[in-house]
Formats: C-alpha cells, sequence, structure tokens
C-alpha cells in the first residue's frame, strides 16, 4: 500500500495535527512564502512521488489567500509525481455560492470546484455543505462526511423532556429532521427570508414550539444574524431556554458579541471544522478530528466512507412519526 503524506496549509493547522494523531502519522511541512509583489509561492517539505497526498485546508477567513494556498500545494504535490491527491476542505466557504438568483450572478461554488480539478485535484474530502447541489458542480469523487452524529452525542447527556430541534429556515429541514431523529425529538422550522447577506426576517416558526425548550440547529453560523432572529421570534412563542448547534462556527462580524451573552442561550455547541473564536470560553467545540481521520484510512485502503454513517444519514436513521418534515 501506497505511503499516506499529508500537508497543511495556514488555515487551520491544529485540526490537520489532531487528523494526522488519529491517524498516526506525521504532518509534514509546507512552506509558504510571498513574493515582492504579493503573489504566494509554496513548497512542499516531503516526498510526494507515488504517494497519496491530502491537504487539509478548510476555506476561512481570509478566504481567498487560504484557496490559493490549497490551490498552490496542490499543483505543487501534482508537479511532485503524487499518486493521488485528496483535497480535505473541512469547510467549503463557497457552498453558498451555489445558484444564480439575479442576473449576471457568478457561480463561485462552481468556479472554485473548476479551479481545484485545474489545480490537479483527485478527491475532495468535506463536510455538510451549505447546499448538496454543490457536490454536484465537482468531476472528481467527493466524500461528504456528517457532524449530525458528533453534535448529537453531545445533547444525549442532556435531560431531553420537552424539548425540540428547531431549523432557522425550511431549506435545512432536512438535517435538522436527521437530527432530531437521533435525538428522538420532534422538530419545527422557521419561514425565514434573507434581505441581504447579513440581514434576516424570520416570518413564522412551523411548528409548535410553545413551552418548549429548544436546541436550534444549523450548518453554519457566520454573523449570527439569523440565529438573533429566530430567537426574537421564539420568545415571542414562549421558549425560555435555547440550546445552539452548527457545525461551522465561524462566529464573525459581530457575533460572538450577539450570542455569547444572550439571555436565552444556555450553550452554543460546534465543531472543530473551522478555528474557534478567541475570547470565548463558554463556547463548546466538538472535534470532528476522528471523523476525518477514518474517512481518509478508508479511503486509502479503498473501503466505504458512507458506512461511517449508518444510522445517522437517512438512508439508515429509522423513521420517527412525530416529525413534519419526514421524508422517509
Amino acid at each position: 500500500m501506497r505511503e499516506i503524506v499529508v500537508f497543511s496549509g495556514n488555515a487551520h493547522r491544529g485540526l490537520a495535527r489532531a487528523i494526522c494523531d488519529s491517524l498516526g502519522v506525521r504532518l509534514s511541512p509546507v512552506e509558504v512564502t510571498r513574493f515582492s509583489n504579493d503573489c504566494l509561492q509554496v513548497q512542499l517539505q516531503a516526498n510526494c512521488r507515488q504517494r497519496d497526498v491530502y491537504i487539509v485546508q478548510p476555506l476561512v477567513p481570509p478566504t481567498q489567500e487560504h484557496l490559493m494556498e490549497l490551490l498552490l500545494m496542490i499543483d505543487a504535490a501534482k508537479g511532485a509525481s503524487a499518486a493521488q491527491i485528496t483535497a480535505v476542505i473541512p469547510f467549503y466557504a463557497y457552498a453558498r455560492s451555489d445558484k444564480k438568483d439575479a442576473s449576471r450572478m457568478s457561480l463561485g461554488g462552481r468556479l472554485v470546484a473548476d479551479m481545484l480539478l485545474a489545480a490537479g485535484v483527485d478527491r475532495i474530502l468535506t463536510m455538510t455543505l451549505h447546499a448538496p447541489q454543490v457536490h454536484g458542480f465537482f468531476s472528481v469523487p467527493v466524500d461528504h462526511l456528517t457532524a449530525l452524529g458528533v453534535l448529537a452525542d453531545h445533547f444525549r447527556a442532556n435531560d431531553l423532556s420537552d424539548s425540540i430541534v428547531v431549523s432557522p429556515d425550511l431549506g435545512n429541514a432536512k438535517s435538522a429532521t436527521q437530527f432530531a431523529r437521533l435525538l428522538g425529538l420532534p422538530v419545527a422550522a422557521g419561514n425565514k427570508q434573507r434581505l441581504a447577506d447579513d440581514s434576516v426576517v424570520i416570518h413564522a416558526i412551523v411548528g409548535d414550539v410553545s413551552g418548549k425548550r429548544v436546541i436550534i440547529l444549523d450548518d453554519e453560523i457566520a454573523t449570527g444574524g439569523s440565529i438573533v432572529e429566530l430567537l426574537d421570534k421564539l420568545k415571542d412563542l414562549g421558549c425560555t431556554e435555547v440550546a445552539v448547534a452548527c457545525t461551522h462556527g465561524l462566529f464573525v462580524g459581530k457575533a460572538v458579541d450577539r450570542m455569547r451573552d444572550h439571555p436565552m442561550i444556555s450553550e452554543v455547541v460546534t465543531t472543530d471544522t473551522v478555528p474557534a473564536p478567541a475570547h470565548w470560553d463558554g463556547l463548546r467545540v466538538r472535534s470532528v478530528s476522528g471523523l476525518f481521520a477514518e474517512a481518509i484510512s478508508r479511503v486509502h485502503a479503498g473501503e466505504s466512507v458512507s458506512s461511517l454513517f449508518d444510522g445517522v444519514d437517512p438512508m439508515h436513521a429509522p423513521p420517527h412519526p412525530t416529525l413534519p418534515f419526514d421524508e422517509a
């Protein structure tokens, strides 16, 4: 079997090291330099010839900088005669640019996929795409992981009586339904209208949340605007305690100030697909490094990755009769 070589850019070396620890391999060094004209240059400082190369790089701010690092690392591995190159992108930021909803609108999700292919990638390993159709932008294999099981494990230790899972919008209701199945809870969803990137209005909650303890589930939290708007609506409906869970906790702009001391929020739980913000001691971070390590191990051995999620994804989770969004 060919040797595994793992590299990381500057986006999230902590996650890359944790993945390597789980795999039992060393994180190989990368030198990233900058020319006087501000162009980046990358040198991989480990032998790649006829090896399986895995490059760990979530697309977190500064997103364009980290995207360029990733493209250059793929190009360097390709030029160094790597047998197979897998881009491990725990957070694929451009998944939000998945459709043309206005005239002359760019389609960033597909463009970045084309750029990765042009650089020489052979496979993509990612987690919780904002829009599932982004999977189809790639003409190479994509292994799409989910953190729902990891997040559910956190809440299983809690008293879940009189609890309900709430999705901020109907588009995320399918994931919320899967999450509710894992916890044996009912589910509701907000009817959200996005006015701008950081401005939303939630007109109503579809489902009965009166007197319930709420677990809000979202795929990504950036500025926290949707969450705060949803909290206001839940308060009007009689909810007093809310836990917030998400896979990608970016918490940019005013998000930390908005959520850290909010009187309705009992806890905020996220994963380490992106670096945790500084100065938020109460934030609960669950690691997905073991999931990524196991997926890499299975890819390398030619084994099934989807079987990692038996009982988690909708093909395996048992139906739950109390869920209004059940599509089983």
